[in-house]
């Protein structure tokens, strides 16, 4: 069984069309059709339906998603492991988080992380909250940076870098605006522009809407991406709930309004997670601390601002 087949079974597997893969991989469409078929022809099982108008996996497919993630870890980390590892990490290193945090806190951590570790070669994959964990679960990233707390699993592993305050954005001249701070019954009936239910931010606006009961805004309407939560905000078409981070250089030049949340749901965290076995990368760990350290010298710079 070849790697590379493997590594190309992966990636049809995970974008579920030919086309795609084939981009990625750098691949000619036939090539990525031929090295499926080749997998498919020695395993004696097909790995993908194709009657329907939609690729999709066979049970056989599914199970050797599994197998086929584990094997390819293993590749990664025994070339890693013959490096100097300890004083000179190596190799390749994938990290992904949401669109936020890879626009207002990943720069940092990676431009400390490049000065630390120069010969690791760094990867950026940006994706939702339910993308970033799967990948991290199989193993197509080694380290994720999301809002709130991460679900639970025996393969990874998570914690607190930062706390971070949660902001209502409404139009300049909005009644809010008139606010130092909001609690409860100023958000009464206030229509409110949300993500889709299952992305983090969702949460956060279903925790607020939860606590304040009777003084609960409303939602009226859906959105794919917190840069159009805050463009129609400041549009006028209803208020968003986003954090600090996310709001802060448009409110300082004057685009929108941004008061901040009082109570318990006025706040939430970026939390870190990673593939516990990736730990014996030394990439990994070296990325680990660096992070910890950025996020330490970023509170500091917010505390003396």
């Amino acid at each position: 069984m070849e790697l590379r087949h493997l590594r190309t079974f992966r990636t049809v597997a995970r974008t579920l069309n030919f086309t795609r893969a084939a981009a990625e991989l750098n691949y000619a469409q036939s090539s990525v059709t031929e090295q499926v078929q080749a997998l498919e022809a020695e395993l004696g099982t097909k790995l993908f339906d194709r009657s329907h108008r939609r690729l999709s996996l066979t049970s056989a497919g599914e199970r050797l998603v599994e197998y086929a993630d584990r094997m390819l870890l293993l590749v990664q980390e025994a070339r890693t492991a013959v490096e100097d590892g300890d004083r000179h990490p190596g190799g390749r290193l994938v990290v992904g988080g949401l669109e936020t945090l890879c626009a207002h806190r990943l720069p940092a951590v990676l431009a400390a992380y490049r000065r630390e570790c120069p010969r690791v070669q760094v990867s950026v994959r940006q994706g939702s909250r339910g993308e970033l964990y799967d990948w991290v679960r199989r193993g197509e990233i080694d380290v994720v940076l999301t809002f709130g707390r991460a679900p639970r699993g025996e393969a990874t592993a998570s914690e607190t870098l930062a706390g971070e305050r949660l902001m209502v954005v409404a139009p300049n001249g909005h009644r809010l605006a008139q606010y130092a701070q909001l609690a409860g019954p100023e958000l009464r009936g206030e229509p409110f522009l949300a993500t889709p239910v299952g992305c983090g931010f969702r949460e956060m606006l279903d925790r607020l809407i939860d606590s304040l009961d009777s003084d609960a805004p409303v939602i009226e309407t859906e959105l794919a991406g917190i840069a159009a939560l805050r463009q129609c905000a400041a549009a006028g078409l209803g208020c968003a709930l986003l954090p600090e981070l996310a709001v802060a250089d448009a409110a300082s030049r004057g685009e929108l309004t941004a008061v901040p949340l009082l109570g318990d749901a006025a706040r939430t965290t970026i939390t870190m997670t990673w593939l516990r076995r990736a730990e014996t990368r030394p990439a990994v760990p070296a990325f680990l601390a660096t992070a910890r350290a950025a996020f330490a010298r970023l509170a500091m710079e917010g505390a003396a601002a």
